[in-house]
């Protein structure tokens, strides 16, 4: 009973710790995508992760940054387990998976593959996109609460962590929004605006409502990668199931996206 038990409680940190890595295009957990096809604590204690992504030529560059996520978070594992994780149904998966059983590090394994392009660059892009899509949610959220433009971007980090929200996607992305402000400009103080525009620029009342405008840009854009990505899997593996509330490739294309909060000033 012992043994199940701690079994139970490992498999449990392990797919924990797995929700954190998100697709870094997406800003969206690879677990909720649908990337990780099996995760299991074996007999000896150790780990095995299979991981799969919607189409047979997605960028090797973008493998290599969930992969690397998903290293990082079997390394955090409490019982420091040995682990194996393999790459399905993609045209590096032989030299990834030959790689790895090897003992090289995905840096290693990706090198050749990555060419020349800058992937601390491709890290830097999405972060700034992952930052304004979660800001602009949260402020979108202040504003359906009934907040004033003045009172929303006069908040600290005190004010900002008691406000409250109505219920909606404002909520999931309050938490995730102060970790991107603070990863961004760690030296920032508790009295220090929480809402700058990713360069640390204040944003004037006045204004708010075209810095909204060029947010909603950045979502909707990450909003359609994220319905491809769902509609390329599931037709790939004639996957049924659609997560509720989410956008389709149709709603895009026949321009019916539901509103998630405030209106578009």
């Amino acid at each position: 009973m012992a043994t199940a038990s701690v079994s139970g409680s490992r498999e449990k940190e392990l797919w924990r710790r797995l929700d954190e890595v998100n697709d870094p295009e997406l800003d969206e957990a690879i677990t909720e995508m649908g990337f990780v096809e099996r995760a299991e604590v074996m007999g000896d204690g150790s780990a095995e992760v299979d991981f799969r992504l919607p189409t047979y030529w997605c960028s090797p560059n973008f493998a290599f940054l969930m992969l690397d996520g998903v290293r990082k978070a079997l390394d955090q594992l409490s019982w420091a387990p040995s682990y194996r994780v393999k790459l399905h149904d993609h045209m590096f998966a032989e030299e990834v998976n030959r790689g790895m059983e090897a003992g090289k590090t995905f840096g290693d394994i990706f090198a050749v593959l990555a060419e020349d392009q800058d992937l601390g660059a491709l890290r830097e892009t999405f972060r700034m996109k992952a930052f304004k899509r979660r800001q602009e949610a949260v402020l979108r959220g202040l504003r359906l609460h009934g907040l004033t433009d003045l009172e929303i971007l006069g908040m600290d980090l005190p004010a900002y962590d008691v406000a409250r929200f109505e219920p909606g996607e404002a909520i999931k992305q309050k938490p995730r929004y102060r970790a991107a402000l603070l990863e961004r400009f760690p030296d920032r103080r508790a009295d220090d605006p929480v809402f700058v525009t990713w360069e640390g620029q204040p944003i004037p009342p006045g204004a708010l409502g075209a810095h909204l405008a060029e947010l909603r840009g950045v979502r909707i854009n990450m909003e359609f990668n994220g319905a491809l990505c769902r509609g390329l899997k599931q037709t790939r593996y004639k996957e049924l199931d659609v997560v509720d509330g989410e956008p389709t490739l149709v709603d895009f294309i026949l321009d019916r996206v539901p509103a998630r909060t405030a209106p578009t000033a």
